[in-house]
Formats: C-alpha cells, structure tokens, sequence
C-alpha cells in the first residue's frame, strides 16, 4: 500500500540560496509525525515545499498525485490542510467569515470530519468573538481560528507549524484536544514543533531535521532512547 504523502530527494530553494538537501520523507494515512530541529534546520521550508510555496526539486506525491508544480491552493484541494507558524488570519475579515472560507465544498456521499460545530465546541471563543475582526484577536485566539479553518478543509493530511508557541497553557489543552479529535477521526499530521509539547501526545513517530535534512526517523520511544540525536540535533540532553 502507498503512503498518502511521498517525499523523495527533496530539495528547495529561497532564490538561488539551496534550504533543503535531500529531504526523504513518509506519512501512512492516519498517522501522526512529529516535525523536530532547531531554529533554521528547515522545518518551516519543508511545510512551504509540500504546499507549493517554494521552487523544488525531487518528488513530492499525495494520494498517488504529483505535487510537481501544482499551485498553493490546488494542493489545499487534494486533501492537504496548513497552519503556517504566522497564523495568516484575513485580519479585516471576522471570526465567522474567516471559518465559512475554510469550509470545502461537499464531494460524494462522506461526511465532513470537522463541523462547524465541532470547531465552536472546541473553542467556544470562536462562536463567541463570530462578529469580531480577525485582526483584534489575540494570539491564541488566532491560533484556534487558523486551526480550526483548515480543519474545516476536511483535509486527509494537516500540516501544522509550531501550534503551542507563545500561547498559554489553556490555550495549548485546546488545541491539542482539537488535534486529538483529528487523529481519532483518520486524519494524518505532519506537526511541527521544537520543544514536543504536544507532539509527545499525538505522535507515533518523530523525524529530526538538521541542516535542511532529516538526521533521524523513528519511533518516539526509540528516540527517547537517543540522548545523542536530542544533544546533537536539539539541544537538549
């Protein structure tokens, strides 16, 4: 059986200066993994490369379709949801007509994985605040709207980058059951983080980038057992 997302000799570039290297990747359907590196190891490129936002080179397949080429919101149609790290909210837009933007037309007879009322549940401010422009949220609240829009994407795969940085403790519990209930649904992730807040929870298998390439991919429980991948690679020991 394929894997719903292949990636294969991955590289890109930011003009003519080369951030990827080689990059090899695999994500089954459902699955959940774990992104990690430190600041600059090209985590946040690979997320950009896999929507393409970026000029690349090597394969890139979801769902048995070439990514080669396709457009951002061509990608976004073949199943694949992103929260970038910045949010990118529609700020003059409010809370509400931000959400019905992210809603995807119904296709066949399966039902959306995530509702409207599904994203109102988990985060209660968002029904709340409905009215309110995007761009007079805070940053949590931000983060709960940009989730919950590509949620609503009813995508097969999310690619989500840092969710838990800067935000408050309550803030992350809610997303991170927003990201539970996703993944008890069938839907994939690739989430990226650098201190594994939530990653911990959700993941099955972690992948380490160093200098635009992965240097680790396995389990979490055989990376637990890597004090030299987390002290070369992150850091910490």
């Amino acid at each position: 059986m394929n894997p719903l997302l292949e990636i294969h000799d991955l590289r890109a570039w930011y003009g003519a200066s080369q951030a990827l290297h080689g990059v090899s990747l695999q994500i089954e359907a459902g699955e959940a993994v774990a992104l990690a590196g430190r600041n600059g190891s090209g985590r946040s490129t690979l997320a950009k490369a896999i929507m393409g936002m970026l000029r690349t080179q090597g394969v890139m397949r979801f769902a048995g379709s070439s990514l080669a080429g396709q457009r951002t919101f061509e990608i976004a149609r073949l199943g694949i949801g992103y929260v970038p790290e910045q949010r990118d909210v529609f700020p003059t837009l409010t809370v509400r007509e931000n959400l019905l933007l992210g809603i995807k037309p119904r296709e066949g007879k399966r039902a959306a994985r995530f509702t409207l009322d599904d994203a109102h549940r988990l985060f209660p401010v968002l029904r709340e605040r409905g009215r309110t422009k995007a761009g007079a949220l805070s940053g949590g609240e931000q983060q709960m709207l940009s989730v919950a829009r590509a949620l609503l994407g009813d995508p097969d795969l999310v690619v989500i980058d840092e969710p838990t940085e800067g935000l408050a403790g309550q803030v992350v519990a809610q997303l991170a059951a927003a990201l539970t209930l996703l993944r008890e649904r069938g839907v994939a992730m690739l989430l990226i983080e650098q201190r594994l807040v939530i990653a911990d929870r959700l993941a099955s298998r972690i992948a380490v980038m160093g200098h635009g390439e992965i240097v680790f991919d396995d389990t979490l429980e055989t990376f637990r057992r890597r004090p030299d991948v987390m002290q070369e690679w992150l850091g910490v020991g």
